[in-house]
């Protein structure tokens, strides 16, 4: 069985002290290849270091997490645009739009979301978006978006069945990972209704643990937790949520990866 995970912050000081454990950890759960979203300039180094640390296996993506979407935001988008001309990324984000903690810089978060998903239609690369507490906001700013030919990930899909439909009709990919264990989430019925053509498996690492390890750092080896949940959804065997998943993770970045 082989997994991708397609959204894991393996670069940050959580994982400082064991990233070599980590990897083989997750190598012997099956994950083949890890996919990993930038937040800002600050993260910058740390984001190439691993990948360069891993070559084939780590990724990196380019762009500004709308939480670090401040004062110097266009500072960081100037940053964000140098490196996306100096060299080929996965894709661009995370990106999006978040309401959740604050919303002093939402005319800024949609300025820097909207001139991200135009880079990354210049790049012909994928986006992969963020998006807390402003979903139906930000489907409708990637609307235009796609309609021009952009494609990508929702990440860290949690919210109802009628929105994952407006997704897929995008033509974007659902990001799943460990919310969808958690028994309150309501997520499970919605997984229930959603073909697995267009979803991808993700674990957010550190964040969002899955059952049986929740309340723990969470780690790419965890991803089969996931895999197994939303097989059993699915009413399939894991091995082929694993192959379904880890097509669809291939087909988004097949274009953007050497």
């Amino acid at each position: 069985m082989q997994l991708i995970d397609t959204h894991c912050h393996l670069y940050l000081d959580d994982f400082r002290d064991d990233i070599d454990l980590v990897m083989v950890r997750a190598r012997a759960a099956g994950i083949i290849k890890f996919f990993l979203p930038s937040i800002d300039s600050t993260e910058t180094n740390s984001l190439l270091e691993m990948e360069k640390k891993f070559p084939g296996e780590c990724f990196a993506m380019m762009g500004l997490h709308p939480c670090s979407v401040k004062e110097n935001y266009r500072d960081e988008l100037n940053k964000v645009a140098g490196w996306l001309g100096k060299r080929k990324f996965a894709a661009v984000g995370e990106t999006g739009l978040d309401f959740y903690w604050d919303t002093t810089f939402m005319h800024q978060q949609y300025e820097a979301f909207e001139m991200q998903m135009q880079w990354a239609l210049d790049s012909g690369i994928p986006i992969v978006i963020h998006t807390r507490n402003a979903i139906q906001q930000t489907i409708d700013t990637v609307k235009p978006f796609a309609v021009k030919g952009l494609s990508g990930i929702f990440h860290c899909f949690g919210d109802s069945y009628e929105t994952a439909t407006q997704i897929l009709d995008m033509g974007f990919y659902l990001g799943i990972g460990g919310v969808l264990t958690y028994k309150k989430s309501g997520l499970d019925a919605v997984m229930e209704k959603v073909s697995l053509d267009q979803v991808v498996l993700e674990t957010d690492s550190p964040y969002l643990t899955p059952v049986p390890f929740r309340g723990k750092r969470n780690e790419s080896s965890y991803l089969p937790y996931i895999a197994a949940k939303l097989a059993a959804i699915k009413k399939i065997s894991v091995e082929e949520t694993a192959a379904i998943t880890a097509s669809n993770a291939e087909k988004i970045f097949s274009g953007s990866i050497v």
